[in-house]
This record gives C-alpha cells, sequence and structure tokens, in this order.
C-alpha cells in the first residue's frame, strides 16, 4: 500500500465544489473517476479542505493510498491526459502513510480577488468581484489588522459548518493593491471555518463603503453573532492558494 500526494490547480468555476456529490460534477469526483480508470480500484481522495462550488485552488492538496505500481510522476501525466482542461496535477509524489491532507496542514492560504473600478474585465468576470464605488483601502487594511490572531470567528461562520470549535489563528490578514484597480485580500490561518473568508471579505467591503466603521467591525467580530456581519463575497474571487505542512 502506497500513499501520494497531489498537488492540484483547479477553475472552479462549473463545478459544485470540492466535495464528492451524487448528480453534480466536483473536484474530487471528477479525480476520483479518472484513478479508477489508470489504477482499477475505488480510490478515496482526501483534500485539505472543502472548496465551495465556483471557488478555484491554485495549490490544493490531496493524498490517496494505492496498490498501484504506476510510479507518481507518471500518473501525474496520466491523469492529466484524461482530467478536464481545468483540472490539473501539478505534482505527485509518495508521502508516509500517515501523512492526511487535512489533518497533517499546519496552515493554509486565501487570496480573495477584488476588481475595483467603474469598468469591468469581461475576460477575468469568473475570477474576481467587480466592485464599482472606491472602497477605502486603508479602512479596510486596518480592519484585517483586527482579525489577525487567535480569537472566535464565530461572526464570519456560516451555518452548516462541521467545525464544533469556533476558535482559530489568523497568521496573515492583509490588503495587497495595484494601480490597476485590482484589489487582493489574502489570508493565512491555521483553519477556516465555513464561509469564513467570504464572509469576512464581504464585511470587510462595507468598511471600505463607510457602511460599516471599524468600531462597528470590532463590535461585530466580538460579537460572535453571525446575523450582524455583512453578506458573504461571491464565490468567484476566492482562490486556495497553498497549504503547508
Amino acid at each position: 500500500m502506497k500513499n501520494i500526494k497531489l498537488l492540484i490547480s483547479y477553475d472552479g468555476t462549473r463545478y459544485y465544489g470540492w466535495q464528492r456529490q451524487k448528480e453534480k460534477p466536483t473536484i474530487q469526483g471528477v479525480i476520483e473517476e479518472k484513478l479508477k480508470v489508470l489504477t482499477g480500484e475505488d480510490v478515496k481522495l482526501i483534500g485539505s479542505g472543502r472548496t465551495d462550488a465556483g471557488v478555484h485552488a491554485l495549490g490544493q492538496v490531496a493524498n490517496f493510498r494505492t496498490n498501484c505500481e504506476l510510479e507518481p510522476e507518471r500518473l501525474r501525466r496520466a491523469l492529466n491526459s484524461l482530467l478536464p482542461d481545468d483540472i490539473y496535477i501539478k505534482k505527485a509524489e509518495y508521502v508516509p502513510l500517515d501523512f492526511h491532507a487535512r489533518y497533517s496542514a499546519k496552515s493554509k492560504t486565501y487570496e480573495y480577488r477584488i476588481l475595483n473600478r467603474e469598468e469591468p474585465d469581461i475576460f477575468k468576470r469568473r475570477y474576481l468581484w467587480h466592485v464599482i464605488p472606491p472602497l477605502d483601502r486603508e479602512k479596510m487594511q486596518e480592519a484585517l489588522s483586527l482579525i489577525v490572531g487567535t480569537h472566535d470567528f464565530s461572526s464570519f461562520r456560516s451555518s452548516g459548518s462541521s467545525s464544533v470549535n469556533p476558535v482559530r489563528t489568523v497568521f496573515r490578514a492583509e490588503l495587497i493593491s495595484d494601480s490597476d484597480g485590482l484589489l487582493r485580500i489574502v489570508m493565512e490561518a491555521n483553519g477556516f471555518l465555513r464561509h469564513m473568508v467570504r464572509n469576512i471579505v464581504g464585511t470587510v467591503v462595507q468598511v471600505g463603503y463607510g457602511k460599516i466603521s471599524l468600531e462597528r467591525f470590532k463590535e461585530i467580530f466580538e460579537a460572535k453573532d453571525r446575523r450582524l456581519a455583512g453578506k458573504k463575497a461571491p464565490a468567484q474571487g476566492l482562490f486556495l492558494v497553498e497549504v503547508k505542512y
């Protein structure tokens, strides 16, 4: 028995998220289907986390156990030849049998992309949130600075989360901008609750609009009540960038 780790990138536009579903296309489901063709086995692919419908990945990590004799690099090339062109296996390697893509992870980094200008980019509309009114970037960064550290993130947790403990440690939360109106909100944490990044981004954008003050943002955060926070940002602007082990 071997344990193989995959580094995966995908465009989540036409998929119903990572997790396998019976009647709908998902990233996990498609890769498992192709792995069965190559290995002859009913492979169970373990992802570092579940990305939602429409969310993308630059560096999703997954692992699976197999008796297949194909070397990882040969398996990677064969798998890419079978996969649709919106899913790509960047790397495949053997890892110890006790490696688990989800439970062995030390941190994950997500990036949310916002185009803040009047003119849309029609070629990137599936990969960012187009926000027309000018945003106060300094205030947005100040709001993001408040979430760094170990906190209860109940205010930014959507219902249906499988996590019992709402406490997470955020190592980094920063806003990076360019002269063409592209804003990138980057967050690294030891874990994320359901829709946590999108809920934070949606609320931080309200701070950028001036609809929520920094004091009010802090009150919402400390209240541990999801009903007080802003609407979650659209899925298409979110990317899973990296998982560290």
